[in-house]
């Protein structure tokens, strides 16, 4: 009898833990890099979402850890290019053990946060993915909960991943690009806008429009009579008692449900979103950049002037005496109105900045370092 040869012999089938691992090693590095890159997009609303758990720790565990909210944007660029720099150095299998500690570390802090807003219900919504992808605390608990799973499978397997994509001093060179170019994307988002806005006040969107529901709501009710609870799609007869309704609809619910803007005579909301207005937004006069007023001015006194007929005008939240003496400091002479904090904060991550608006519309919006010409403005106008 003869034996086979090399040529006929079959490759022994590979292990089937090794391509299990290694899809688990693939997600859990990009889903590390995207979750980073999207929170550096946006470093200044990272540092909110930080400040929100910081004041909420203050309360339930001491006064301590308001001390770090001064350091919240610097903890945001630092935490969300940890995130990209470590999913970088999984997927390039460099120093493969000590990433997946490092990455363990993360792990753990983020998967008590998350727990914490869902358990306690004390920050609703955590940030992971910024506002690209708004999570619920519970959900948001189980995709760290799913983290931790591909972690586990890459940790215990890692002699599958042997193989090092990079390593000595090309490895060293590698993750110090990568590096580089984590912290210069968020520290260039910091000192500007985000590279994608995805608040409802974006660029193109009329506010007026998201402030209405996109289609006629639809509810049902919950009742309760003798001790039974019962759904209904059409209010029920005056023997059942209301307990609660629930939208069944709710994606064509108004986006935008909390801007109002007002003075000492009252709701100035409907004018400001009537033809064309130059807001400079200045969220809290305390932390308001000062250096660029001579500049603010110029471009609201170019305004007036403007052939495209803008009409500018002040949006704040601060304290009218508070804002009274910041009024007079910088020599701003144009009308000013009140509106929300939070809502200000989600407009535009600029303190001052200004927003363009035409009919509502949303045409341009301006960081401080970043101030536009009134011919830019009547381009923008067209």
């Amino acid at each position: 009898m003869s034996t086979p040869s090399l040529a006929t012999q079959t490759a022994p089938a590979p292990h089937p833990l090794r391509t299990v691992t290694r899809i688990a090693w693939f997600l859990l590095g990009a889903l590390f890099i995207f979750s980073g890159l999207i929170k550096l997009n946006d470093p200044v609303g990272t540092a909110y979402k930080l400040e929100e758990y910081f004041e909420v720790f203050a309360v339930d565990f001491g006064s301590f850890f308001l001390f770090f909210k001064s350091w919240s944007r610097l903890l945001s660029i630092l935490l969300s290019s940890m995130e990209v720099i470590l999913g970088v150095a999984l997927l390039l299998r460099w120093h493969l053990r000590h990433t997946l500690w490092l990455l363990l570390g993360l792990l753990v802090f983020f998967t008590f946060l998350t727990f914490y807003s869902a358990a306690f219900n004390k920050v609703t919504d955590c940030g992971c993915f910024g506002d690209f992808i708004k999570l619920t605390p519970w959900t948001s608990f189980f995709k760290d909960v799913f983290l931790l799973v591909l972690w586990g499978i890459v940790f215990t397997h890692q002699r599958f991943l042997r193989h090092a994509f990079v390593q000595g001093t090309p490895g060293v060179m590698v993750m110090t690009f990568a590096s580089a170019i984590a912290i210069g994307i968020g520290v260039r988002s910091l000192g500007h806008l985000p590279y994608f806005d995805f608040l409802p006040y974006k660029v193109g969107n009329d506010i007026g429009k998201l402030m209405k529901a996109s289609a006629p709501m639809r509810y049902k009710y919950i009742m309760e009579k003798n001790g039974q609870t019962q759904e209904f799609t059409t209010y029920p007869d005056s023997t059942w008692t209301y307990k609660s309704m629930v939208a069944l609809n709710p994606e064509d619910g108004p986006k935008i449900t909390d801007f109002r803007v007002w003075n000492d005579e009252g709701d100035y909301t409907p004018e400001l979103l009537r033809g064309n207005k130059l807001v400079l937004i200045i969220q809290n006069t305390e932390k308001a950049d000062r250096d660029r007023n001579a500049l603010i001015n110029k471009l609201l006194t170019d305004a007036q002037a403007s052939r495209a007929n803008i009409t500018p005008l002040i949006v704040t939240s601060s304290s009218p005496a508070d804002f009274d003496v910041f009024r007079h400091n910088a020599n701003f002479e144009v009308p000013f109105y009140y509106a929300d904090a939070t809502v200000l904060k989600s407009i535009i991550r600029s303190n001052p900045g200004f927003v363009l608006l035409k009919d509502g519309v949303v045409k341009g919006k301006y960081h401080y370092h970043d101030i536009p010409s009134v011919g830019k403005l009547e381009e923008k106008l067209q």
